[in-house]
């Protein structure tokens, strides 16, 4: 599985719409992410676990928590991962439960979490489909990705552990 763009709006500290384009970092296939503390590194992570599988990439974060504080009210939350697996490109967008204001009246209402995959003209939306789906395509799970595929900061110790 390799990605190949990132778009995320109002998740983590992003409060608008940030994209990722990982095309530009070459055909190799492995590359490191890297910056200074604060600088979205593990959103970046997070993103990418949250597209494919509805969690975040390390043990302490719910992904309830991925609405950004800092987005306006009319500012949609979504990650959207495209991704080339096997010679086949998919889009996967994902959508976090967050509450939003009430289109009558006064309060909130909650926007439920949701997902939807397309590939090859197919279309499957759903949050359980997606997720049975995105484990046939890739061929791992969730805590096998995270152990081979992607080692968030502060998760190496876990690696050096496992059986």
């Amino acid at each position: 599985m390799k990605p190949l763009k990132l778009v995320m709006s109002a998740f983590g500290p992003y409060k608008d719409k940030v994209e990722v384009d990982f095309s530009l970092l070459g055909q190799n296939g492995i590359f490191l992410v890297t910056g200074d503390t604060g600088s979205g590194k593990t959103t970046i992570f997070d993103g990418i676990s949250f597209a494919l599988f509805g969690e975040s990439s390390g043990s302490h974060r719910e992904s309830t928590s991925f609405r950004s504080k800092f987005a306006s009210v009319d500012v949609e939350t979504y990650v959207e991962l495209n991704f080339i697996h096997r010679g086949c490109e998919y889009k996967i967008t994902r959508n976090p439960a967050y509450l939003v204001p009430k289109k009558r009246g006064v309060g909130e209402t909650l926007k439920v979490a949701d997902a939807t995959i397309s590939y090859n003209g197919n279309v499957i939306t759903g949050l359980k489909i997606v997720n049975e789906k995105i484990i046939e395509i890739i061929g791992i799970n969730s805590k096998q990705f995270k152990q081979i595929a992607m080692l968030a900061q502060g998760e190496f110790l876990k690696i050096l552990y496992a059986d």
